[in-house]
């Protein structure tokens, strides 16, 4: 007996019409496409998750929200890294250029950790988009690949029928051929469908848990930015203090202007 049905596959083939070849030629191509995204996608989720575990190992063991950034460790291929280096990245804008001396340490207020969140915000954007890039391929496959079939099969049996007709030989040896032609369509069309909605289905599910860990890990670090980082005085303090700072700084340059100066 003939593997998977191999030599019916081969004789519905050879029985297609050539609307119906091309709608198989269709499939393929399509076919060719959504195993590309499979493959690619299988080995990029592989390769984000392997990071991520080791990105997370490290992270565990720091101290500071700085640590891994002062040490220069790389984790690429770890969406987490990635957020993780855009809220360093934006840390360290912020203290260079509003900082706020607290007690010797320097510190930040509110409005550059607003800064630093918006950016977390826009990591976790930009690689839940990377994790989805291809997947409307496989959409479009499982979607489409049963109807394109089933045009070229509808296709073939009203060629079929139309073929028959003219030729008044309405017998059951006359359609089968022609209906077979017709059917492998649908048969090719399921067979690029079924294996690309498996795969649809568990890389949504891979990307869910990829982009709520996301979610999740930029709220942890900038609850640990903050209280690390950010001005917790009362606000009556923080204006005193910068009100203070300011008429020290005045009264610098009055006096500078006042006394004289000697050689």
């Amino acid at each position: 007996m003939p593997i998977f049905g191999a030599s019916a596959l081969q004789f519905a083939f050879d029985r297609a019409t050539t609307e119906g070849k091309v709608t198989i030629g269709a499939l393929v191509i399509v076919s060719l496409l959504s195993w590309s995204v499979i493959i690619t996608k299988i080995i990029q989720l592989t390769r984000a998750a392997r990071a991520t575990r080791r990105f997370v190992a490290a992270y565990r063991e720091t101290h500071g929200p700085l640590d891994l950034h002062h040490r220069g460790e790389a984790f690429n291929g770890a969406p987490a890294f990635e957020l993780y280096s855009a809220g360093a990245k934006e840390l360290q804008f912020q203290l260079a250029k509003h900082p706020l001396l607290v007690d010797g340490e320097t510190k930040i207020n509110q409005f550059s950790l607003d800064s630093i969140r918006v950016a977390l915000e826009e990591a976790a954007m930009q690689e839940a988009l990377a994790l989805e890039k291809g997947m409307i391929v496989l959409s479009t496959a499982v979607a489409g690949g049963p109807f394109i079939g089933l045009l070229g099969t509808v296709w073939g049996v009203m060629e079929t029928f139309s073929g028959i007709a003219r030729a008044n030989a309405a017998s059951l040896t006359a359609m089968a051929p022609g209906v077979a032609g017709a059917l492998i369509c649908t048969v090719i069309g399921l067979l690029v469908a079924i294996p690309a909605m498996f795969a649809y289905n568990f890389m949504v599910t891979s990307i869910r848990a990829f982009t709520a860990e996301l979610d999740a890990f930029g709220l942890r670090y900038a609850t640990l930015i903050e209280h690390t980082y950010v001005d917790a005085r009362p606000i009556g303090e923080e204006v005193a203090q910068a009100v203070g700072k300011a008429l020290y700084d005045l009264g610098d340059r009055t006096r500078a202007i006042v006394e004289p100066t000697h050689p």
